[in-house]
């Protein structure tokens, strides 16, 4: 029976394994509070250098986790080949508390070890001048016939971080992100011109309302795909959602605020709505003024996403250079809660995602830098990455649990079958009395 008992023990480990996949270590849960912002649980704490002598080290496809205090200047390091395009975002998490003004914020750049910078951006509050995370990028391209920042080798990260004396004196918190964009195709180039026109007028969006609540942070980003869609949005609070959007494909999106009874006292600058690209560089932005009545702010129109856009001087043009998932944040000033109450107010985002999708530069897996069709079916269905995730699990989860419990009925049915056979020779082996078969007579103890 040794054998058995061990077959079992190993079933049962087995079936409290797959169980556990159920759980899984590191999942965030909802922020507290309206302005609480979710980091990504798989961040790692980094801590910058005041030296770029003893700064450490970000790896691509990793999310640190980091801070910076009023005037200082951070170095972080990265090792690049002489082959890769490189992004380096920094989100900033100013926290609620305190005020900002018009200038504060950071300034992302990444420089080569004789200091000449190879991009830089800056992430700054501007007439909103309320907390809230704000994004920026810088990347290393390897250009053709260049030879700044194309060698392979040390590059330095810097962030710098200006506030004014009025400002809030605290430290903001830093989430930070490593891509590498993936190679190209090849055969011909594409074109090195970005273009010059394109469509700039919203179609209608589908109708019919639906209800879709933003997330917390980028990590936990309510996906989303054209429609009207409806929300709330809390004094202080930040919505974030998330819109699948292809090659060649042009995004639209307005943002709208219902009307509130409490008051008809105007407030500047009451919405700040921003849109930021898969590697978190920013794109565009917009404010909205509020005085209790039904208003509403539209994105200025962006171009469809073309790899070449890159090589265009506006900003706005230069950052629709990939496919992937784009990031809308909302966020209701805090003041809002002077004049208003409390109460969250109405939001409603009315997104346009518009032309058939084209074909990716890229040779080989892509990254965050595509759109598949899981990512669509995850806006269709409003799913975040996380609850995704968990669906995947889950789904996972039950498949190994049939499979387990056909695995353990099996081996039980086994086991009873071998249990019964060899209790018919231990049973003909007993004396009967008056000759009777062993299943013939009465029941007997053993």
């Amino acid at each position: 029976m040794n054998r058995q008992r061990n077959r079992g023990r190993v079933t049962l480990a087995s079936l409290a394994a797959m169980c556990a996949v159920a759980v899984l270590p590191g999942q965030a849960h909802a922020a507290d509070g309206p302005g609480a912002y979710t980091f990504d649980p798989a961040a790692t704490e980094v801590q910058g250098a005041e030296t770029n002598a003893e700064a450490s080290e970000l790896k691509p496809g990793a999310v640190y986790k980091s801070s910076i205090g009023v005037g200082e200047k951070l170095y972080y390091r990265l090792e690049l080949d002489d082959k890769t395009d490189a992004y380096v975002s920094a989100v900033v998490v100013p926290g609620t508390a305190g005020q900002v003004a018009y200038g504060d914020g950071v300034t992302v750049s990444i420089r080569d070890l004789d200091d000449s910078q190879c991009s830089s951006e800056d992430a700054i509050f501007e007439s909103a001048e309320f907390p809230r995370p704000i994004a920026a990028y810088a990347h290393r391209t390897v250009e053709k016939d260049s030879t700044t920042c194309s060698a392979a080798g040390t590059y330095n990260v810097l962030i710098e971080r200006e506030s004014k004396a009025t400002s809030a004196a605290g430290p903001w918190d830093l989430e930070l992100r490593v891509e590498t964009e993936p190679a190209l195709k090849g055969g011909d180039a594409p074109p090195t011109e970005a273009p010059e026109n394109w469509p700039s007028a919203s179609p209608t969006p589908p109708s019919g309302k639906q209800k879709r609540t933003g997330g917390s942070s980028y990590y936990d980003a309510t996906s989303l795909e054209s429609g009207e869609w409806v929300d709330t949005v809390a004094p202080g609070q930040t919505r974030f959602y998330r819109v699948p959007v292809d090659w060649d494909q042009q995004i639209f999106a307005t943002a709208a605020l219902s009307n509130n009874n409490k008051s008809t006292e105007f407030l500047g600058n009451a919405l700040a709505v921003a849109l930021d690209n898969p590697a978190h560089g920013h794109v565009d932005d917009a404010t909205l003024s509020y005085a209790g009545k039904p208003t509403s702010v539209a994105l200025d129109p962006l171009p469809p996403v073309k790899y070449e856009n890159r090589y265009d001087s506006a900003s706005a043009v230069s950052a629709m250079r990939f496919a992937g998932w784009y990031y809308l944040s909302v966020t209701l000033s805090p003041k809002v809660a002077e004049r208003y109450g409390d109460t969250p107010i109405g939001l409603t985002l009315k997104i346009n995602v518009v032309n058939e999708a084209g074909t990716t530069p890229y040779q080989g897996d892509t990254g965050i830098f595509g759109v598949t069709d899981s990512d669509r079916d995850m806006a269709k269905n409003g799913q975040s990455a996380l609850e995704a995730g968990k669906s995947d699990t889950m789904k996972m989860v039950a498949a190994a649990g049939i499979g387990a419990g056909t695995v353990l009925v099996l081996g039980l049915g086994v086991w009873t079958l071998l249990a019964r056979r060899r209790a018919v020779p231990a049973a003909a082996a007993q004396p009967v009395a008056g000759g009777q078969p062993p299943f013939g007579g009465p029941p007997r103890a053993w």
